[in-house]
């Protein structure tokens, strides 16, 4: 089978090329847009973002003419401009994911709600959609996968977004045999449950990004969310509530990833964790039974066993999306995505005391932050999932710092998007068989 690189050039060699239909238009957008410039066989076609001139922006830094730059809202002159070699721009987004020549969205909002209904609307014109928003995929994606599969679209996460390069080492060592002990990321700073947009607001300044995105990533609910997608799509799952979050270099994974009673941190394997000392990278903690295989992981200087880490050292975010474009394109097949179903649940924890009438204002904001569970913990508690909290949640009792919010605690002044495909998704699970691991749910620990 040729790899993605060739089928590319020989797509560009036939006069075609894969239209890529891009919603939102930050950071990771942005980038996105200059590496597709850089490739063969694949053209971003249609931008959209509240901010237009942004797009024109990212496609000017892109290296396109500004000649072949069209700014409308309007349908058929955007096709009609396409169809002339030129790239859009628009505000609307239903423009983008209904334009009948973009082959593959890419949902780049990083909201939930909004990141839910671009999947949905994708799915429903027949399109492949890319999600580099796994905020809105591990509330919905279980539901969203099944309406991809029967339309006969793909529905993935990215590659390069730290789910998909640690499902890279997964599939790598699952393939060939080896048992998988633990699954898991790099955090990049210190966990701070109480950080916040004002907090980081010199940081993100500094770092030319938005003060909510940085706060999400130093409160925790960033490496939450994006282990939970990886429990989602292999049914591993958190060894503890919030997982244990340790500290080591790469050299001491394998000794640190062992059960309990080897001198190990685990009750379990086949687990999903962070560590705190090794990112920007990913890891897989795997082993054999076999004494052949040890013995040539010892020659390959792969450690002394019984454990060994597989370690990928970086992940190039949005700048690898367009690999999974192309596997979606080509092959049909998604990156990752939640093969396994609803396994564990990022729930939403109070950042500070809450009291009847405040409203929560989501990921990376000042009320909440994100707590992975498994699946069965989190129903035991009724817990609200981190996804479903937006600016139209009110609370309706007092709510202690660092409690679990719990679906009784709260009501909504408007049901949004992700509501509606969530209670559908729900209605789903509720109808078939449960998986073994969610009959059989671990101790909740708080």
């Amino acid at each position: 089978m040729l790899g993605l690189n060739y089928k590319l050039r020989d797509l560009e060699k036939l006069g075609r090329e894969i239209h890529v239909g891009l919603i939102g238009c930050g950071q990771m957008g942005r980038g996105m847009i200059s590496q597709i410039e850089s490739m063969k066989g694949m053209r971003v076609v249609a931008t959209a973002d509240l901010h237009p001139a942004l797009i024109q922006q990212a496609y000017l830094k892109a290296g396109i003419n500004e000649h072949s730059i069209v700014l409308t809202d309007h349908l058929e002159e955007a096709e009609k401009a396409i169809e002339q070699g030129k790239t859009i721009g628009t505000a609307y987004s239903d423009l983008v994911t209904s334009l009948p020549s973009v082959d593959v969205i890419v949902d780049a909002t990083g909201v939930p709600n909004l990141g839910a209904e671009i999947a949905w609307k994708s799915i429903l014109n027949k399109k492949h959609i890319v999600m580099l928003n796994v905020e809105a995929d591990v509330t919905v994606g279980p539901l969203l996968k099944q309406m991809a599969d029967a339309s006969g679209v793909v529905y993935t996460g990215s590659a390069g977004d730290e789910p998909g390069a640690v499902m890279e080492l997964y599939d790598f060592a699952d393939a060939i045999g080896f048992e998988i002990i633990a699954l898991g990321k790099g955090k990049n700073n210190p966990l701070n449950h109480g950080a916040n947009p004002s907090s980081v607001e010199v940081e993100a300044k500094a770092k030319g990004a938005s003060p909510k995105m940085i706060a999400s990533f130093q409160d925790g609910t960033k490496t939450m969310v994006e282990m939970n997608a990886v429990a989602n799509a292999t049914g591993f799952l958190p060894d503890i509530p919030g997982m244990h979050g340790i500290s080591g270099t790469v050299k001491e994974l394998p000794s640190l990833f062992q059960l309990v009673e080897r001198g190990g941190v685990l009750a379990n394997k086949g687990i999903v964790d962070y560590v705190n000392g090794v990112a920007p990278g990913v890891f897989a903690i795997i082993s054999s039974d076999k004494e052949e295989v040890h013995h040539e992981m010892n020659y390959l200087k792969m450690g002394d066993g019984p454990n060994y880490v597989l370690y990928r050292p970086y992940h190039l975010t949005s700048l690898e999306t367009p690999l999974s474009i192309a596997r979606a394109f080509f092959h049909k097949e998604a990156t990752i995505a939640p093969w396994q179903g609803l396994q564990a649940e990022t729930v939403a924890v109070a950042k500070k005391d809450l009291k009847p009438g405040d409203h929560l204002d989501g990921i990376g904001g000042y009320t909440v932050y994100g707590k992975l569970l498994t699946q069965g913990d989190s129903a035991a508690v009724d817990a609200l999932p981190i996804g479903l909290v937006d600016q139209n949640v009110v609370v309706t009792r007092p709510i202690k710092q660092g409690e679990i919010i719990r679906y009784g605690d709260i009501e909504q002044e408007r049901e949004s998007m992700i509501w509606k495909l969530r209670s559908l998704q729900n209605q789903s699970s509720n109808n078939s068989s449960p998986k073994n691991k969610l009959e059989q749910p671990r101790p909740f620990l708080v």
